[in-house]
């Protein structure tokens, strides 16, 4: 069974120049899913938005729009807005487990309202001829709480269930939920994905090795943390290629690049890569000093030092390996 990679969306980060980079320099996800689009309440997408999902910005890649929404009007408006752009699916978010997200009755905060969830699938089937998709967790609570939903959701045809395996209130702390989701399996007519810890290939082949009858697995913060992760698992290898940091290098000065020309000033820049290399910091051979370097550099030429010197440092022990 052929096995299809999935970048799982993070707000934040993988947008539209971190999805060209990384596709062009590392490889191995099949499809990309944009972060969410958000309306709170007023119908109109933003420039961001429109910049993220517009086709010239995205001619390599086969990528897939999502939004966040507790409202039929809202997510109707977002699936007429993709499909003037060319896309064909839109899918749903009730997987976010941030606090200000959920409070708001969205995401996983709205996965115990089967009611309203039915109300909006109802109206975005009937009103609009997109093709549907979840993104789901457990539930916010519980991990019951995506059993009752499942009883509306066969009723539609969806294209497929993103399920990540813990609730929201954990956020990203403790075990993903492996019992629970093998329950869901179970539980509905509709093809699921996998999604949640799939940090290394090993940890990747145990989750395979469990749901044999899975062949779609999301990455999300594994992707950012090892981006050499998909191609590695698409290939069977534990093996990192020779010039793992000269790629890693030209990747990290591409979207710095990038995102140094859209964001104004020293400090947009620096928080938007310090946000980054709470990641890629995890792969160095010390994260908590890697980390720590970048945190202190205090402008872009003591930023540019800091990276060079880690670079530096993971390439001489690459080369006594």
């Amino acid at each position: 069974m052929a096995t299809t990679l999935l970048s799982s969306p993070l707000q934040g980060f993988t947008d539209f120049r971190f999805r060209n980079a990384f596709n062009h320099y590392f490889g191995g996800i099949d499809t990309f899913y944009a972060p969410y689009i958000r309306l709170n309440g007023k119908l109109k997408i933003k420039q961001s938005y429109q910049n993220d999902l517009a086709p010239e910005n995205n001619t390599t890649l086969e990528v897939i729009p999502q939004v966040i929404t507790n409202s039929a009007d809202e997510f109707i408006y977002v699936a007429k807005y993709v499909q003037s752009l060319g896309y064909k699916e839109l899918n749903w978010n009730l997987g976010c487990p941030y606090p200000m997200v959920t409070k708001s009755g969205m995401g996983s905060g709205l996965i115990c309202q089967p009611v309203k969830i039915n109300e909006i699938l109802h109206r975005a089937h009937n009103e609009t001829d997109i093709l549907v998709s979840m993104k789901m967790r457990m539930g916010y609570e519980n991990a019951e709480e995506i059993l009752d939903t499942f009883p509306i959701l066969d009723q539609y045809p969806l294209k497929n269930i993103a399920i990540h395996a813990r609730i929201g209130k954990q956020l990203y702390k403790g075990p993903v939920n492996l019992d629970a989701f093998e329950k869901c399996i179970d539980s509905t007519k509709h093809k699921l994905y996998y999604n949640g810890d799939i940090t290394s290939v090993s940890a990747f082949k145990a989750i395979e090795k469990r749901f044999p009858n899975i062949d779609h697995f999301m990455i999300g913060r594994g992707l950012i943390a090892d981006p050499f992760l998909p191609s590695m698992i698409k290939n069977d290898t534990t093996e990192y290629p020779k010039d793992r940091w000269s790629i890693f290098s030209e990747f990290h000065d591409t979207i710095y690049r990038q995102y140094d020309a859209y964001l104004s000033g020293p400090t947009p820049i620096k928080m938007k890569m310090l946000g980054f290399w709470e990641y890629f910091s995890r792969s160095t051979s010390n994260p908590q000093k890697a980390y720590k370097a970048i945190k202190k550099a205090s402008n872009p030429a003591k930023y540019r030092q800091a990276v060079d010197q880690i670079l530096h440092t993971e390439m001489k022990i690459g080369s006594t390996l």
